[in-house]
């Protein structure tokens, strides 16, 4: 399900830290993107829910969805990415998970699984103390 979230995005800007010199020290290339997922218009209530209880650990408790990127020396590949970032985090939320099926081991398996127990045996049984009846 693709959904792209770029019109409900409140985007903030800082100066980056790290190397860079000059262009860290005077441009604010830094991006920090905050979806509120309780107030979006492009999610139904159930897809709400749904990211809400999947994204607990990276939503605030003020409601908001919250990243930044830092890795680009423009604000604008920074926006892009944070855009990115948000999109996929929803994604990955929204996507139904499967069913595991339980499956059988095969006669083969079970027939090793004895033989390695078996073997195990009669090797403690070789490691016990001979007791000679008088």
């Amino acid at each position: 399900m693709k959904i792209n979230v770029f019109k409900e995005i409140i985007f903030k800007t800082a100066r980056s830290g790290g190397k860079g010199g000059q262009n860290v020290n005077k441009v604010e290339s830094m991006v920090e993107g905050n979806f509120h997922v309780g107030n979006s218009t492009l999610l139904d209530e159930a897809q709400k829910e749904m990211i809400q209880n999947k994204l607990a650990g990276k939503i605030n408790s003020m409601g908001f969805l919250q990243t930044r990127s830092q890795v680009h020396r423009s604000q604008l590949e920074n926006k892009a990415e944070v855009i990115k970032k948000i999109n996929a985090y929803i994604e990955r939320a929204l996507k139904k998970e499967r069913k595991r099926v339980p499956t059988k081991p095969t006669k083969s398996s079970k027939e090793k699984r004895i033989d390695s127990k078996k073997r195990t045996g009669e090797i403690k049984d070789g490691r016990k103390k001979l007791r000679f009846l008088d």
